[in-house]
C-alpha cells in the first residue's frame, strides 16, 4: 500500500492567506487558489456590494454548478462510449 506524500502550500485568495495541504502538486494547488481568487474578483466586480462571506458562498455555488454540469457530461460520454463498445463487440 503506497502512502501519498502531502504537499503544503501557502496561497492568497481574495486578500487572505491560506495554508493548503493535499496530495496534488504545489503548482496545481496554486492554480486552484488563483482560479478561486479570479472568480471571486469577477463576481465582486459584477456585485460590488457583496461582503466577503456572501462572495465566497456565491463562488462556491458557481464552482459546484460547473462541477455538476461537467460530471453530467462525463456520465453521458461514458454511456455513449459503453454503447459504442457494445455495438463493436456485440
Amino acid at each position: 500500500m503506497s502512502v501519498q506524500r502531502k504537499n503544503r502550500v501557502s496561497v492568497e485568495i481574495y486578500g487572505q492567506t491560506y495554508n493548503i495541504v493535499g496530495t496534488e502538486s504545489p503548482g496545481h494547488m496554486r492554480f486552484v487558489a488563483a482560479t478561486v481568487d479570479d472568480q471571486m474578483r469577477e463576481i465582486k466586480r459584477a456585485n460590488p456590494s457583496l461582503d466577503s462571506a456572501k462572495l465566497a458562498v456565491l463562488t462556491a455555488c458557481n464552482a459546484v454548478n460547473d462541477y455538476l454540469k461537467l460530471k453530467n457530461q462525463v456520465e453521458i460520454l461514458e454511456s455513449e462510449l459503453k454503447n459504442l463498445k457494445d455495438e463493436v463487440n456485440g
